[in-house]
């Protein structure tokens, strides 16, 4: 075991986030890490956090008492392929001056959305080791896919969530000696953050519980965005066969290829329906307390897999956005089709989860990634990576 780096020598740790979801993610992390005294804590924000239709949620990360110490502006206006495409060349170019000013000794980055992509890019010409988060997943229904074994490949440390991720890590010639499971810092989070009553959630969000409830998000379709829409409408139109008695928070989606025409879909959908909240973004602290207190899950966001099993909720699943990930019980998978919809969302209403186990950790993964980091003497030694053959399968 390498020896633990003493105190006194602190080391930047750039933490980049995109996105109410990593954020989410790489909350525990980051108030680990500042807390810790071997480690000077960086922050670069970028992607939907600095566009006001997505929330402008840079708010929440200062709120939390984080300094940013950069910010990237890469989304162009369109939700088009090609804006898509481009914004990941302005992010590389913003990221390349961020980065190259506040020379960090590891940047860290989770999961496998275009705004990571263009940060791990960047670090890999910058010779800035990455540690990467939730590496190993497999999700077929989007392109998020290529891009979380891209970022794996640029990555020198891995933080996988579980055993299943990490034998496709080391199966891409990754060192397993640098492959390590610690979970889901999500359930980090499920743990630590205080909840909201069900009368406090009711006035912050305008939104009266009714006798059942959903908490509903649908993210764009990435490899087809054509058929991503179709699959929404399908979803919406099963949405609205449901009685006046159940209740239904939705969030918007992603900052993806088709996001804004499927946010427009979404807004339309919400008019004339006071059984329905519709919520940019809910932050932790509110979307924690929604899960306490709904029925289930209604979607294609990975939070359904993730998270919601801890609370004891079904989840329907739509689609095969997030089809090879690790599942739980609780979790329904239907196709995005009307009546397939409708007929799984009768029967997470119908049953019980309370006994659920969530096989994504035990709410501990934050507290080992930094003691992972603290032990690792040399940061810079890790942008030299051998290829590593013959792992058993």
């Amino acid at each position: 075991m390498q020896a633990t780096v003493a105190e006194t020598e602190i080391r930047r740790i750039c933490v980049v986030t995109g996105s109410r979801a990593d954020y989410g993610l790489l909350l525990p992390v980051m108030r680990a890490l500042a807390d810790h005294p071997a480690f000077h804590l960086q922050v670069v924000v970028t992607g939907q956090h600095l566009a006001p239709e997505f929330g402008l949620t840079v708010q929440t990360v200062e709120a939390d008492g984080f300094t940013v110490d950069a910010r990237v502006d890469m989304l162009l206006a369109g939700d088009s392929e090609v804006a898509v495409a481009k914004s990941v060349g302005l992010g590389v170019i913003g990221f390349a001056d961020a980065l190259s000013r506040l020379r960090p000794d590891l940047l860290l980055i989770l999961g496998d959305r275009f705004e990571i992509l263009a940060a791990a890019q960047t670090a890999l010409f910058l010779k800035i080791p990455i540690a990467h988060l939730c590496g190993g997943d497999v999700t077929l229904g989007a392109f998020d896919e290529s891009i979380r074994h891209a970022v794996t490949k640029m990555a020198a440390l891995h933080f996988v969530t579980n055993h299943e991720s990490a034998a496709r890590v080391m199966q891409m010639g990754e060192n397993p000696a640098h492959v390590h499971t610690v979970g889901s810092t999500g359930i980090d989070m499920i743990l630590a953050q205080p909840r909201m009553s069900r009368a406090e959630l009711e006035a912050n969000l305008g939104f009266i519980f009714r006798r059942r409830n959903l908490v509903v998000t649908f993210h764009p379709v990435t490899l087809d965005p054509q058929s991503g829409l179709a699959q929404a409408q399908a979803l919406l139109d099963a949405l609205a066969d449901l009685p006046d008695d159940v209740g239904m928070v939705m969030t918007l989606p992603n900052a993806d290829t088709g996001g804004r025409r499927l946010i427009a879909m979404l807004r339309d959908f919400a008019v004339g329906r006071p059984q329905m909240a519709l919520h940019a973004s809910l932050g932790q602290k509110r979307y924690y307390s929604l899960l306490a207190q709904v029925d289930a899950m209604v979607g294609n966001s990975s939070s359904g897999l993730s998270e919601a099993p801890s609370f004891g909720i079904a989840t329907v699943n739509i689609g095969d956005r997030q089809e090879g990930r690790l599942r739980a019980a609780s979790v329904i998978d239907c196709p995005a089709e009307r009546s397939a919809i409708a007929e799984a969302i009768g029967a997470a209403l119908a049953g019980n989860f309370r006994g659920t186990v969530n096989p994504y950790g035990d709410g501990q993964a934050a507290r080992r990634i930094v003691e992972i980091l603290a032990r690792t003497a040399d940061f810079s030694a890790l942008t030299r990576k051998p290829f590593f053959s013959g792992i058993q399968q």
